[in-house]
C-alpha cells in the first residue's frame, strides 16, 4: 500500500517553555479535503509550517509526499503548493507578473509556463485582467490569484492556511468551490480554518485546541459524537444572564452564546423545554422562545473544548 501523502507521528512544536504543537499524529488521504480546525492560537499555523518544511519539529515526525519534514524540507517544497492568510503576492506587481514570477519561483519549465499561466487566468476568472495591478483587486479575486499562483507547478498536495481569512462569504463559497475541483482531480488539499462553516465543505476535519487534537473524523460523525445530548434554541433579550440562570439548572449540560441566542445543550428536549421556560418566568423575563435544532460542528468544538477545560481543571 502506497504511503499517505502527508502522515504526522507525535509531531510537537515548543517555542522555549510554550509548547505549540503537542504531538499531534495523524494521516491524510489522497484526494482528501482535510480540515484543520480550531480558534486563533490553537497551533493550526505552527504544525502546517512544519508540514510545509518552513519550521523545523522540536520532536516526532512528519512525512509530506514520501519525504521528511525535518531532513528534507527542500524536497517537500519542491512536491507541494502553499497559500497562506497573507496571499504572498507583490501588489507593485501585475497579476501576469506575478504568476511569471510564480513560475520561475516554482521551477515551472519554460515549456510549460503559458499554458500553466492560462489554467490560473481562467480558474481565478481573470484572463481579462492580466495587465492590471495586483493591489488593485478585490479581496476575493486576489484570493483567487494567489491560489492559482500556488499551483502553476501542479503540485500533488496544496497546504492552505486561513486562505478565506478576511474576505466575504460569496469569495468564500466561491474559493470552496474551486477547492473541491481540485479534490475531485486527485489532488489532496490541507487546509487551515477557524471558520466552523467551511468545515462542512471538508471530507474530514482535526478540531485542535491548545495544540492538541482534540477530535478527528468526518464533519457527520463529529455530530454523532453529541448523540447522547439534545439542542435547543433560546432566544431571550438578555443573553449572558439567561445563559448563568440555565446553567445553573439541574436539565442544563451546557449553554453557550451563538450569535443572536444561546445553546442550550439538554439530555432530554422535550422534557427540558417547559422546566427552561418555567425558570426565566419566574425570574420575571419575558418568555423565551426555545426550539429544538440540530447540532452543529461549533455545537461539537464547544462541547469538546468544555470537557478539556474539566479535565485541565480536575
Amino acid at each position: 500500500m502506497s504511503e499517505p501523502p502527508v502522515r504526522l507521528e507525535r509531531l510537537t512544536k515548543r517555542f522555549g517553555a510554550f509548547l505549540a504543537v503537542d504531538e499531534v499524529t495523524l494521516e491524510v488521504r489522497r484526494g482528501e479535503i482535510f480540515g484543520f480546525l480550531g480558534p486563533n492560537g490553537a497551533g493550526k499555523s505552527t504544525t502546517i509550517r512544519m508540514l510545509c518544511g518552513l519550521l523545523a519539529p522540536s520532536g516526532g515526525r512528519g512525512r509530506v509526499a514520501g519525504y521528511d519534514v525535518a531532513t528534507q524540507p527542500e524536497l517537500v517544497r519542491a512536491h507541494i503548493g502553499y497559500m497562506s492568510q497573507k496571499f504572498s503576492l507583490y501588489d507593485d506587481l501585475t497579476v501576469e507578473e506575478n504568476l511569471d514570477f510564480f513560475c520561475g519561483v516554482y521551477g515551472v519549465p519554460p515549456a510549460r509556463r503559458e499554458a500553466r499561466k492560462e489554467y490560473a487566468l481562467d480558474m481565478a476568472g481573470l484572463r481579462g485582467r492580466r495587465a492590471t495591478m495586483t493591489r488593485l483587486l478585490p479581496g476575493g479575486w486576489k484570493q483567487r490569484l494567489a491560489l492559482g499562483a500556488a499551483i502553476l507547478h501542479e503540485p500533488p498536495i496544496l497546504f492552505l492556511d486561513e486562505p478565506t481569512s478576511g474576505v466575504d462569504p460569496v469569495a468564500r463559497r466561491s474559493f470552496w468551490e474551486m477547492i473541491n475541483d481540485m479534490s475531485a482531480a486527485g489532488q489532496t488539499i490541507f487546509v487551515t480554518t477557524h471558520y466552523m462553516d467551511e468545515a462542512e465543505y471538508c471530507h474530514r476535519v482535526a478540531l485542535m485546541y491548545r495544540g492538541k487534537v482534540i477530535a478527528l473524523g468526518a464533519p457527520s460523525e463529529l455530530k454523532r459524537s453529541l448523540a447522547e445530548r439534545q439542542l435547543l434554541r433560546v432566544e431571550t433579550p438578555d443573553l449572558l444572564d439567561t445563559m448563568r440562570a440555565l446553567e445553573t439548572m439541574p436539565e442544563v449540560l451546557e449553554a453557550a452564546v451563538f450569535g443572536s441566542g444561546l445553546h442550550v445543550s439538554v439530555r432530554d428536549a422535550a422534557a427540558a423545554a417547559p422546566l427552561l421556560r418555567q425558570a426565566l418566568a419566574a425570574r420575571g423575563w419575558p418568555p423565551a422562545r426555545l426550539a429544538p435544532i440540530e447540532p452543529s460542528l461549533e455545537d461539537v468544538f464547544v462541547a469538546l473544548i468544555e470537557a478539556e477545560e474539566r479535565r485541565a481543571a480536575a
